[in-house]
């Protein structure tokens, strides 16, 4: 039976795939609108190219496959005219999938089939099998071995519990096909031109204490590997400035110049409507044969910049285009970086969890935690005894509502949740760490301040990815003499920043009152 363009037309209108929410471990489906801008990066006349070939690794609702079907069934007209035969060719010959559950393997055979069976009569093109080209195989997990060290060899996840029950029969494992193989040629065995996806973002295994492991760079080092002629993909921005594991990627993407083009939204909800990612979002055009510049895209609050840039010019990616120049201007001093003066994280050994005494019995030291001030017996402090005896600047871990968390009325942000002065015989727990330690309570106040200045909280900002600071966060931002005070005023006039400039570090951070709270003082 002939195929009617005008039922296949009305098929094809976007509907519940603009409704679906998040699925469990980061799983994020795409609207239809954003698929289809990540496909107008791409040349166009792949889409009339019956030769072309389409992979996603990661389906989840079919909607890449789905678009790209559509402007191939156009681009295709005259090539092939009877639009069966059409249908028929390319979703035979040119798009394929690998579902990451068997949930999403319906769901996307059923967006881009219209039937979740595609052997079946209802099929817009029928296939021999269940599957036809969006497949779904039940992979495991492959431990290096079982235990609290235990680490799967192809994904990184360590192994607990529950993912040793998910193993069994009938539960999802998360052990995606695409990343638990050392040959992904084989899984369709053919090259692809085009390898296309939003791929899971992390694995989480719900248990509080555990971190989650990121994924997704893993499925695009994988489809480096197959070394087609475009990669596209949308994901989450932390790995341009941190993410757990992702330096190595990190410095491989960075330098690698076929990245032709990046755009980069501040706030994932400008992306994805509804959903929260810590950091925002991208999605990037990788080109076989590019060589040189990437373009690269900004959007935040609403504003967009465009600049061709290397993206290797830092060992981080410097996300707002408008504060490179500024970025710039500070590292042309050379000067030594804040960071050199900072300790580690929880530098006194002591855990997030601990709160002390409320009262000191002559032998404790003042601790700070996140519930407050209390007591601590000295002897239970075995390392950072360097900074004891000294007037120490405390910063908190975690950023205010997320680095990138701007204020919705005014655009602004915080950036650094806490930042106090600690008198000589106190600690600090794992929340903090320590931004500077003076012999003088006067220089130690005069680096809290400097801190707390529009000017560094905003080169601050340009290193952040996430939610969490550390001292490697402060690379941009220049040590100073802090034998005297420093007011914004100051340090613009010192590293020679334009107005424009001046504006843009003005408009971006919220002023920071020391007492606690927030001002406009």
């Amino acid at each position: 039976m002939a195929l009617n363009p005008d039922l296949f037309t009305a098929l094809y209108k976007p509907d519940v795939l603009m409704c679906l929410a998040d699925l469990s471990n980061d799983e994020v489906f795409t609207p239809p609108d954003v698929a289809n801008q990540i496909l107008d990066m791409l040349p166009q006349e792949l889409f009339c190219d019956p030769n072309t070939k389409f992979l996603d690794p990661a389906v989840k609702s079919g909607v890449f496959l789905r678009e790209i079907a559509k402007r191939l069934i156009a681009g295709l007209a005259d090539k092939i005219p009877n639009l069966q035969e059409r249908c028929d060719w390319i979703f035979k010959n040119q798009l394929y999938g690998i579902a990451i559950t068997e949930l999403t393997s319906l769901l996307g055979r059923r967006s881009v089939y219209c039937s979740k069976y595609p052997n079946s009569p209802f099929s817009i093109s029928k296939f021999d099998d269940v599957q036809g080209n969006i497949i779904f195989h039940k992979i495991r997990h492959r431990w290096n071995h079982a235990g609290v060290n235990g680490k799967c060899i192809f994904c990184g996840t360590s192994y607990d519990g529950d993912l040793g029950d998910m193993n069994r029969e009938g539960l999802e494992t998360h052990a995606y096909e695409f990343i638990h193989t050392l040959h992904p040629e084989e899984i369709f065995d053919m090259k692809f031109d085009v390898i296309i996806s939003n791929p899971p973002y992390q694995l989480s295994t719900g248990q509080g204490q555990s971190q989650a492991s990121p994924l997704y760079h893993r499925f695009i080092e994988q489809a480096i590997k197959l070394n087609p002629h475009y990669i596209s993909m949308i994901v989450p921005s932390r790995w341009f400035t941190g993410g757990m594991g992702l330096g190595a990627f990190r410095n491989k993407m960075l330098n690698d110049h076929r990245l032709e083009a990046i755009v980069d939204f501040s706030l994932s909800e400008d992306c994805f409507p509804g959903v929260d990612i810590a950091g925002g979002v991208n999605y990037f055009l990788w080109n076989r044969q590019h060589e040189g510049d990437c373009v690269y895209t900004y959007i935040d609050n609403g504003k967009k910049t465009v600049l061709t840039r290397k993206l290797n010019e830092f060992d981080v990616l410097v996300r707002d285009n408008r504060a490179l120049q500024i970025v710039r201007k500070i590292k042309a001093f050379n000067e030594t970086s804040i960071s050199s003066i900072m300790s580690s994280l929880g530098p006194f050994g002591l855990s997030t969890a601990e709160r002390g005494v409320p009262h000191d019995n002559g032998k404790m030291y003042k601790l700070m935690s996140s519930a407050g001030m209390s007591y601590i017996p000295r002897t239970e402090i075995k390392t950072g005894t360097e900074y004891i005896d000294q007037w120490k600047v405390v910063i908190g871990k975690a950023t205010s509502a997320g680095a990138a968390k701007a204020n919705k009325s005014d655009g602004t942000r915080k950036v650094i949740a806490t930042l106090e002065v600690l008198e000589p015989n106190s600690v600090c727990t794992f929340s903090y760490f320590i931004g500077g330690s003076f012999k003088r309570k006067s220089e130690a106040i005069n680096c809290r301040n400097y801190i707390a200045t529009k000017f560094v909280r905003f080169l601050l900002l340009q290193n952040l990815g996430a939610i969490n600071i550390n001292k490697d966060k402060f690379q941009f931002v220049p040590i100073q003499d802090f034998t005297k005070a420093w007011t914004d005023k100051e340090l613009y006039e010192k590293y020679n920043l334009t107005n424009d400039e001046i504006a843009l570090v003005e408009s971006m951070i919220k002023p920071m009152d020391l007492a606690g709270g927030d001002t406009d003082a």
